[in-house]
């Protein structure tokens, strides 16, 4: 209990121009974690990274292999390179580790000065994105190897975000259904609508609750964010 504790801690602060809210689901009645993290990250000049993560595999050592990528993370984020850059170097740093079993990343950098989302996938499922309207969509992101192949190759997207959306970040567990083409989960999310204001807590409350997260057959790791309103000068 204390390391299922310690390893699926809240994720660190971002900055106050960001409204954050993040739920771990254990999959079953297990009481140890396995590899599903999430993670934000504070930058320079305002910007704010999300980051959510999953290893392969299940149990103990899949645990210790997520917390080893939550920590390379936060090193690699701290040189402040773009999104696709802390994969390869992340990817390169795993690679290099004959015993470090491979996962997948989707890495965010939200600037909300420029109301801009920098967004890269190392094997990981679309992001999708709520406006304040309750409607839903998956965003088209390149999508690279999972990290720890050495292989490379990762790009990234730069999209707008206003005030008026939800990013939402989730690991495969929330949607995958076994026997069910993966399109077919993807659009379960996509089509979900939310109540017309609600909050990010709400938004996160009502995709898990939409996809009943609770008896999902795998660990569930979900992170969303908004930019903050400004206030008039």
């Amino acid at each position: 209990l204390d390391l299922q504790r310690a390893l699926v801690a809240e994720p660190g602060r971002p900055h106050p121009n960001l409204e954050i809210a993040s739920r771990y689901l254990p999959a079953g009645a297990r009481a140890l974690v396995g590899g599903d993290w999430f993670e934000t990250v504070r930058l320079h000049f305002g910007r704010t990274l999300l980051v959510v993560g999953d290893v392969m595999g299940h149990g103990l050592e899949a645990a210790v292999d997520m917390n080893a990528y939550r920590s390379l993370l936060r090193d690699v984020a701290s040189t402040d390179l773009a999104p696709h850059r802390v994969l390869r170097q992340l990817d390169a740093l795993s690679a290099a580790d004959d015993n470090r079993r491979p996962a997948t990343c989707l890495i965010v950098r939200v600037d909300p000065a420029r109301g801009l989302a920098v967004y890269a996938s190392a094997g990981h499922l679309p992001p999708a994105v709520f406006t304040a309207d309750g409607q839903g969509e998956l965003l088209e992101v390149p999508v690279g190897p999972p990290l720890g192949t050495g292989v490379g190759g990762y790009e990234s997207v730069v999209l707008p975000i206003t005030a008026a959306q939800t990013i939402l970040l989730y690991t495969d567990g929330l949607v995958e259904r076994r026997g069910e083409d993966i399109d077919t989960s993807l659009s379960r999310l996509a089509t979900l609508r939310m109540t017309t204001g609600a909050g990010v807590s709400e938004v996160v409350d009502a995709v898990c609750a939409g996809l009943d997260a609770q008896h999902a057959e795998d660990d569930v790791a979900v992170l969303a964010a908004r930019l903050r309103p400004r206030l008039p000068s």
